[in-house]
Protein backbone atom coordinates (compact mmCIF):
# COMPACT_ATOMS: atom_id res chain seq x y z
CA UNK A 1 0.00 0.00 0.00
CA UNK A 2 1.16 3.43 -0.99
CA UNK A 3 0.72 6.97 0.57
CA UNK A 4 -1.06 9.16 -0.77
CA UNK A 5 -1.26 12.57 0.44
CA UNK A 6 -4.78 13.95 -0.15
CA UNK A 7 -7.92 15.17 1.22
CA UNK A 8 -9.32 12.29 3.08
CA UNK A 9 -5.94 12.21 5.20
CA UNK A 10 -6.48 15.99 6.76
CA UNK A 11 -9.00 14.81 9.43
CA UNK A 12 -6.28 11.88 10.84
CA UNK A 13 -3.40 14.40 10.23
CA UNK A 14 -5.54 16.99 12.35
CA UNK A 15 -6.31 14.27 14.74
CA UNK A 16 -2.56 12.99 15.42
CA UNK A 17 -2.14 16.79 16.04
CA UNK A 18 -4.48 17.15 18.71
CA UNK A 19 -3.80 14.23 20.30
CA UNK A 20 -0.26 14.78 20.44
CA UNK A 21 -1.47 18.42 22.42
CA UNK A 22 -3.00 16.45 24.96
CA UNK A 23 -1.09 16.43 28.41
CA UNK A 24 -1.89 12.76 29.20
CA UNK A 25 0.28 10.64 26.64
CA UNK A 26 1.09 13.60 24.37
CA UNK A 27 3.05 11.82 21.47
CA UNK A 28 3.46 8.40 23.26
CA UNK A 29 -0.50 8.10 22.08
CA UNK A 30 -0.44 9.96 19.10
CA UNK A 31 2.34 7.87 17.44
CA UNK A 32 0.61 4.67 17.68
CA UNK A 33 -2.69 5.91 17.41
CA UNK A 34 -1.82 7.98 14.15
CA UNK A 35 0.14 4.59 12.43
CA UNK A 36 -3.47 2.83 13.91
CA UNK A 37 -5.79 5.35 11.95
CA UNK A 38 -3.20 6.00 8.56
CA UNK A 39 -3.28 1.82 8.56
CA UNK A 40 0.09 2.46 6.86
CA UNK A 41 3.54 0.52 5.65
CA UNK A 42 5.35 3.36 3.98
CA UNK A 43 8.26 5.42 4.92
CA UNK A 44 6.70 9.03 4.17
CA UNK A 45 3.69 7.72 6.49
CA UNK A 46 6.01 6.99 9.65
CA UNK A 47 7.72 10.29 8.80
CA UNK A 48 4.71 11.93 8.40
CA UNK A 49 3.03 10.56 11.82
CA UNK A 50 6.07 11.73 13.61
CA UNK A 51 6.66 15.12 12.19
CA UNK A 52 2.72 15.69 13.30
CA UNK A 53 3.17 14.57 16.51
CA UNK A 54 6.43 16.32 17.26
CA UNK A 55 4.93 19.81 15.86
CA UNK A 56 1.49 19.01 18.35
CA UNK A 57 3.38 17.98 21.37
CA UNK A 58 5.01 21.37 20.77
CA UNK A 59 2.32 23.55 20.48
CA UNK A 60 1.38 23.62 23.68
CA UNK A 61 4.74 24.82 24.98
CA UNK A 62 5.85 28.19 23.72
CA UNK A 63 2.31 29.10 25.84
CA UNK A 64 2.99 27.34 28.74
CA UNK A 65 6.82 28.19 29.41
CA UNK A 66 5.54 32.32 28.61
CA UNK A 67 2.51 32.29 30.55
CA UNK A 68 2.65 29.92 33.03
CA UNK A 69 3.66 31.95 36.15
CA UNK A 70 1.58 35.10 35.28
CA UNK A 71 -1.20 32.58 35.06
CA UNK A 72 -0.29 30.36 37.77
CA UNK A 73 0.23 33.89 40.25
CA UNK A 74 -3.67 34.79 39.25
CA UNK A 75 -5.20 31.22 39.65
CA UNK A 76 -3.65 31.02 43.14
CA UNK A 77 -6.02 33.52 44.19
CA UNK A 78 -8.62 30.44 44.46
CA UNK A 79 -8.24 27.90 46.97
CA UNK A 80 -8.76 25.06 44.78
CA UNK A 81 -5.75 26.11 41.90
CA UNK A 82 -4.01 27.37 44.95
CA UNK A 83 -3.68 23.50 46.07
CA UNK A 84 -3.35 22.22 42.84
CA UNK A 85 0.20 24.69 42.45
CA UNK A 86 1.08 23.49 45.22
CA UNK A 87 0.90 19.53 44.71
CA UNK A 88 2.18 20.53 40.74
CA UNK A 89 5.49 22.30 42.46
CA UNK A 90 6.09 19.54 45.24
CA UNK A 91 5.76 16.74 42.68
CA UNK A 92 8.03 19.02 40.00
CA UNK A 93 10.85 19.42 43.02
CA UNK A 94 11.58 15.84 43.04
CA UNK A 95 13.51 16.09 40.31
CA UNK A 96 15.70 19.48 42.19
CA UNK A 97 19.26 17.76 42.38
CA UNK A 98 19.32 16.80 38.49
CA UNK A 99 17.90 20.23 37.20
CA UNK A 100 20.02 21.86 39.96
CA UNK A 101 23.21 19.64 38.61
CA UNK A 102 22.42 20.07 34.78
CA UNK A 103 19.83 23.18 34.29
CA UNK A 104 18.09 22.99 31.02
CA UNK A 105 20.17 19.90 29.86
CA UNK A 106 18.06 17.59 32.47
CA UNK A 107 15.33 18.51 30.74
CA UNK A 108 16.67 16.38 27.26
CA UNK A 109 16.53 13.37 29.27
CA UNK A 110 13.30 14.14 31.21
CA UNK A 111 11.19 14.40 28.04
CA UNK A 112 12.85 12.31 25.79
CA UNK A 113 12.25 8.87 27.66
CA UNK A 114 8.65 8.04 27.05
CA UNK A 115 7.76 7.09 29.95
CA UNK A 116 3.92 8.81 31.86
CA UNK A 117 4.24 12.28 33.75
CA UNK A 118 7.53 12.52 31.97
CA UNK A 119 6.63 14.92 29.12
CA UNK A 120 6.27 18.44 27.60
CA UNK A 121 4.07 19.74 29.71
CA UNK A 122 5.61 18.28 33.12
CA UNK A 123 8.72 19.45 31.45
CA UNK A 124 7.36 22.86 31.46
CA UNK A 125 6.25 22.97 34.96
CA UNK A 126 10.29 22.18 35.82
CA UNK A 127 10.93 24.86 33.68
CA UNK A 128 8.85 27.24 35.56
CA UNK A 129 9.49 26.23 39.20
CA UNK A 130 13.26 25.84 38.62
CA UNK A 131 13.52 29.27 36.92
CA UNK A 132 14.73 28.15 33.19
CA UNK A 133 14.52 30.81 31.04
CA UNK A 134 12.60 30.53 27.31
CA UNK A 135 15.86 30.67 26.08
CA UNK A 136 17.15 27.73 26.99
CA UNK A 137 14.14 25.30 28.09
CA UNK A 138 12.55 25.52 24.94
CA UNK A 139 15.16 23.73 22.82
CA UNK A 140 15.72 21.48 25.37
CA UNK A 141 12.20 20.24 25.73
CA UNK A 142 12.26 20.73 21.73
CA UNK A 143 15.14 18.16 21.66
CA UNK A 144 13.71 15.99 24.24
CA UNK A 145 10.46 15.92 22.58
CA UNK A 146 12.48 14.88 18.99
CA UNK A 147 14.70 12.16 21.29
CA UNK A 148 10.97 10.54 22.62
CA UNK A 149 9.52 10.74 18.87
CA UNK A 150 12.14 8.44 17.71
CA UNK A 151 12.32 6.01 20.33
CA UNK A 152 8.29 5.52 20.31
CA UNK A 153 8.04 5.92 16.16
CA UNK A 154 10.94 2.87 16.44
CA UNK A 155 8.83 0.63 19.28
CA UNK A 156 5.66 1.19 16.76
CA UNK A 157 7.44 -0.16 13.94
CA UNK A 158 9.20 -3.30 15.79
CA UNK A 159 5.74 -3.88 17.43
CA UNK A 160 6.43 -3.23 20.52
CA UNK A 161 4.14 -0.74 21.42
CA UNK A 162 0.90 -0.83 19.42
CA UNK A 163 -2.70 0.77 20.27
CA UNK A 164 -5.52 -0.60 18.75
CA UNK A 165 -8.00 2.22 17.87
Amino acid sequence: MTFEMGINVLPECIRVILIAMVPFGELRVAIPLGFNSFNMDSIQAYVLVYVLSVIGNMIPVVPLLLFLEPVSNWLRRYRVFDRFFDWLFARTRRYDHRMEKYGALGLIPFVAIPLPVTGAWTACAAAFVFGIHFRYAFPAILAGVMIAGVIVTLLCVMGVFVISG
